[in-house]
């Protein structure tokens, strides 16, 4: 069965590919995402001090209002790869064999082409988000990757020392510890907010579910589909993509991240190079930006 694929997509019908790609990355539910960032994006912050007062017939100012911004530039990317049209057409029509057991497959060989594009860009986003750096090829400077990450060189971030000690990896031993530090370190605005998240890696998460069940709670080693990860009253959050030994409190609303899905920089283009070389290839290009920065530092906490 020979099927030949030459597409072009840009501007808004590309972003409506990438969006769904970047959306698969499994930290964008506990995220802010902001779409269509031509260069850069100004993240306002406002504190205000003193701006209630006693009511009085004079005119009688007071209080501060202090504005700052927080700077959003997605970093732009690329994907360009050759694959064999012979291996994914076998594993496309796998997948309409077998389509009555679970979800649909993609409706064409095409559609089957750019999900395995989007599968790419997502677990790349996902690795960046929370461990990229710029000056490294194919990646964004993310929130916690050593020196760099935006909430590391954030002065104003609510910094926790790891209290197993510099450098140790999180255990059954000290795993509780770190979360009781980092809710303690939580600013009281910040406390109550719904969307409060503590961010950790799978790994973590297994340690502390590890501890948990061990301790007798039988919820946590007899779960079902409705049980709702949390510690002392905090939703946790589990992103596949978080570096290890790394604990983040912040609100969902107050980490971003920005790519840009409507201008003609967003491009997936599919093309049969049969018709070019001889070959049985299908070269996929795809371009897209990602990046991410912090609103207020000061409401978030960093355990490391």
């Amino acid at each position: 069965m020979a099927i030949a694929v030459t597409s072009n997509y840009a501007g808004k019908a590309a972003g409506f590919y990438i969006s769904a790609a970047l959306r698969q990355a499994n930290s964008m539910e506990y995220l802010t995402m902001i779409e269509n960032i031509k260069f850069k994006s100004n993240i306002q912050k406002m504190d205000a001090t003193s701006m209630v007062q006693d009511a009085s017939c004079n005119v009688n100012l007071a209080g501060t209002l202090t504005m700052t911004e927080a700077v959003l530039e997605p970093k732009n990317l690329m994907v360009q790869s050759d694959l064999c049209s012979k291996t994914l057409l076998e594993s496309w029509e796998a997948l309409q064999m077998r389509a009555g057991a679970g979800a649909p497959p993609p409706a064409s060989f095409e559609d089957y082409v750019i999900s395995y594009i989007g599968e790419i860009i997502a677990d790349s986003t996902e690795a960046s988000i929370w461990g990229g750096n710029n000056a490294t090829a194919g990646e964004f400077t993310g929130f916690v990757q050593g020196a760099v990450g935006r909430l590391v060189v954030d002065a104003t971030v609510v910094d926790v020392v790891n209290q197993g000690g510099a450098g140790v990896a999180y255990d059954a031993a000290n795993i509780i510890a770190n979360l009781d530090a980092c809710v303690a370190a939580i600013p009281s605005a910040v406390y109550m907010k719904e969307d409060l998240h503590i961010y950790m890696s799978p790994k973590t998460y297994r340690i502390y579910l590890g501890v948990q069940a061990a301790a007798g709670y039988q919820q946590l080693y007899n779960m079902n589909g409705d049980f709702l990860p949390m510690f002392n009253g905090i939703k946790l959050a589990v992103c596949t993509g978080m570096n290890n030994d790394v604990l983040v409190a912040a609100e969902r609303s107050n980490l971003f991240f920005g790519t840009d899905l409507i201008s003609d920089s967003a491009t997936i283009n599919l093309l049969d190079l049969s018709q070019i070389d001889g070959s049985s290839n299908i070269r996929l290009l795809s371009r897209y930006s990602g990046g991410v920065q912090v609103g207020i530092g000061s409401d978030v906490v960093l355990v490391s």
